[in-house]
């Protein structure tokens, strides 16, 4: 194949299928966003306009979607063989739900939107997580309980769904360290 050619064809997947895989140390916050400065733009711009700390959305994210853009939900099979569809319709960076996203292209006017690009899934959590906030009183930097009724929605939250799963309460206390780990990290990368 010529170089043109494959030139060509590269050009035209980047710019049709995007970069959705995920940075290569997820475990270091300035690795991301050296990495992926994208990603920090985004994150800064939804911390300005709904006050959710990059670190939370950051942990967020990588419990959601391990900062795959096109993440979905595995396929549910029946008698093992029989593919039965996805077990949800969680898609993208932050594994927004087709309704919630649907209600957050409403009320923000933001038609063009979509759940595999950064700067809309940063988007959303922030303003799924300021809803949090003014709807069920969980601050924004609580990131084990923005975690929560972000997983299980406001009103299982509100209902204390949550409480009766062990393991969902372990890992939002893992989100929450996370959010510290980023934190502490971001605030010493250079640049």
């Amino acid at each position: 194949m010529s170089r043109l050619l494959r030139a060509s064809v590269f050009l035209l997947v980047a710019a049709c299928g995007g970069n959705y895989s995920a940075p290569s140390r997820l475990d270091d916050a300035c690795a991301i966003v050296s990495q992926r400065p994208d990603y920090l733009r985004a994150m800064r711009r939804t911390e300005a306009r709904w006050g959710v700390p990059v670190a939370i959305q950051m942990a967020t994210i990588y419990q959601e979607s391990k900062f795959i853009g096109n993440a979905r939900t595995p396929h549910r099979y029946a008698l093992g063989v029989i593919p039965m569809g996805r077990s949800s319709s969680a898609y993208g960076y932050s594994q927004a739900l087709d309704g919630t996203w649907d209600d957050y292209v409403a009320a923000t006017g933001r038609w063009s939107a979509r759940r595999d690009r950064i700067d809309d899934a940063t988007d959303f959590m922030g303003w799924y997580m300021d809803q949090s906030a003014s709807r069920l009183g969980i601050p924004k930097t609580d990131a084990q309980n923005q975690y929560l009724a972000y997983h299980e929605g406001r009103t299982g939250f509100s209902r204390g769904s949550h409480l009766k799963k062990g393991w969902l309460m372990g890992v939002s206390g893992q989100v929450a360290q996370r959010a510290v780990l980023y934190d502490t990290q971001l605030q010493f990368c250079r640049g």
